[in-house]
């Protein structure tokens, strides 16, 4: 096993845009720590894509990161925890945290009717990663999948109260609404954006759960674990890769951290 450096930084990539929730949830549950974002986002969406593509491009980014200088890589995309994640197990020696276990550890700790439904892309919820993750858990858990493709382009417009985003909101849900589930895992790291609309349609009976939250947990009580936390408490860095559009990163990223990007770099992976 490797001697890794406490004072490097958390390494994090996604698809695109939407593994920002878990780059701010990170930043808050951990704020000493240098973070490290790769956005992928000449080659969205994952979502559509086949378990082969999703697996080399994950295990690029986490190469590139890895080359970056980084002591833990989170995975902040559901498709690629879902399809990529062993194969990145298999490959690395650095701790590598995705976002399906954590967001199917919090579920089985809310449900109370052990009805659990989730919402994501397309390869997310065909993969039955949430499905296989709980029960392994508790094989006695009902999960419900829905793939909810068009709320991912309806939070990068920023369309979070919107007569359309409801619409489609209620479209989609609505199946949801004839089961007995009493917990929704957001499972698409777009979806945090879109918790208000998801909540006002499902209504108060059932707890949404958040996967980036839940990742930040992890993370920080891996660190712990590991004795990983950074030693250097001075003023951390977050340093910000996309491998496409920079400036529509930095338009569409102020949505997701209620702030500006300072800083956006292009890379070629």
């Amino acid at each position: 096993m490797i001697t890794i450096d406490p004072n490097k930084a958390i390494g994090i990539f996604d698809s695109g845009i939407g593994g920002l929730t878990v780059l701010k949830a990170i930043e808050e549950a951990l704020p000493h720590e240098n973070l490290i974002y790769l956005g992928d986002t000449a080659r969205v969406p994952y979502g559509n894509k086949s378990r082969e593509t999703i697996t080399r491009y994950s295990v690029e980014n986490t190469q590139f990161l890895i080359q970056s200088g980084v002591k833990a890589v989170v995975v902040a995309c559901n498709t690629a925890s879902a399809l990529g994640l062993p194969e990145l197990r298999k490959l690395f020696d650095l701790p590598v945290i995705g976002v399906i276990e954590p967001g199917a550890r919090a579920a089985l700790a809310t449900t109370k009717s052990r009805e659990v439904g989730v919402i994501g892309t397309e390869s997310t919820v065909s993969s039955s990663s949430y499905s296989k993750a709980i029960q392994s858990i508790d094989a006695k858990v009902r999960v419900w999948g829905i793939a909810c493709p068009l709320f991912v382009p309806l939070a990068e417009e920023g369309w979070i109260h919107n007569e359309i985003t409801e619409s489609v909101a209620h479209k989609y849900l609505a199946p949801f609404l004839k089961t007995p589930i009493d917990t929704l895992i957001l499972g698409c790291t777009h979806y945090p954006l879109l918790k208000g609309m998801i909540g006002k349609v499902m209504g108060e009976k059932v707890s949404l759960v958040d996967s980036a939250q839940e990742t930040a947990r992890c993370v920080k009580e891996l660190l712990q674990e590991k004795n990983l936390q950074r030693k250097d408490t001075a003023r951390r860095n977050e340093t910000l890769f996309v491998t496409d559009s920079p400036a529509r990163f930095k338009e569409v990223g102020r949505n997701f951290l209620n702030r500006p990007l300072d800083g956006v770099t292009l890379v070629t992976l």
